[in-house]
């Protein structure tokens, strides 16, 4: 996760500050994406996240994480699935930041929802529990989008707020 937030510093670094913001008010924006490090023990964590501009600066919405893995020991099988939904929120720091790069979106935000986690086994059905454990969550997380065409691109973001601290996919604007 270091060498991730080195390569955002180290590309903010490289961008010359001036006038156009890439996001604006009433912009739809959709993330789909998967996660490059999981807090469980496996799998690959898929993501989507849904937000709607309200200012020119701020956007809200929701956001989905799924992690489900199974795994085999001595001839028993193992497994779990982990879901997070809930509502978000982001600031778009462009306009703040007086950034020249109208492909760029440099957000960061805060979400809260609800976590699911299930385990099953079919040794003798005991697994973790409740380890992990149902409830809600809290979470914050700090991105960037790039543009390659109008309403398509990139993102990467980093933080703590479903079954991944990192996350990578396609970004679509409407």
């Amino acid at each position: 996760m270091n060498k991730i937030l080195i390569c955002l510093v180290g590309l903010l670094c490289v961008l010359s500050f001036k006038s156009n913001a890439q996001y604006a008010k009433a912009d739809k924006l959709l993330n789909l994406g998967i996660g490059v490090n999981s807090y469980y023990s496996g799998g690959i964590p898929f993501s989507a996240s849904f937000e709607y501009g309200i200012t020119d600066a701020i956007s809200v919405g929701g956001g989905l994480d799924y992690l489900n893995y199974s795994y085999r020991i001595s001839g028993s099988k193992y497994g779990f699935s982990a879901l997070y939904i809930g509502a978000r929120g982001s600031y778009h720091f462009n306009e703040l930041l007086n950034l020249s790069v109208e492909e760029l979106d440099l957000y960061g935000g805060a979400s809260l929802g609800f976590r699911s986690f299930s385990w099953k086994d079919d040794y003798n059905n005991s697994g973790l529990g409740n380890s992990y454990g149902n409830g809600v969550f809290f979470g914050i997380h700090a991105g960037a989008r790039y543009y390659f065409a109008p309403n398509i691109g990139a993102f990467l973001e980093v933080g703590a707020g479903g079954s991944s601290n990192a996350k990578l996919g396609v970004a679509f604007r409407f």
